[in-house]
C-alpha cells in the first residue's frame, strides 16, 4: 500500500484516520470498528463492504 495514498485516505463514515493491516490486506477505523478491504492493491472504501470488527477484536 503506497504511503502517500494512506495519508490521504479517511473513513467514509467518520473522516477519521485508517490503520493498515497489511498481513489482512485491510484499512481499520479504530473510531467505526470497521475494516475496508483491499481488492487488488485497491482499497475498497464501501461501508456496505467493509467487515465489522466484533467487539473482542484488537485494533492495533
Amino acid at each position: 500500500m503506497d504511503n502517500k495514498l494512506l495519508d490521504i485516505l479517511a473513513c467514509p463514515v467518520c473522516k477519521g484516520e485508517l490503520v493498515y493491516r497489511k498481513e489482512d490486506k485491510e484499512l481499520i477505523c479504530k473510531l467505526d470498528r470497521l475494516a475496508f478491504q483491499i481488492k487488488d492493491d485497491i482499497p475498497v472504501m464501501l461501508v456496505e463492504e467493509a467487515r465489522k470488527l466484533p467487539a473482542d477484536e484488537e485494533v492495533d
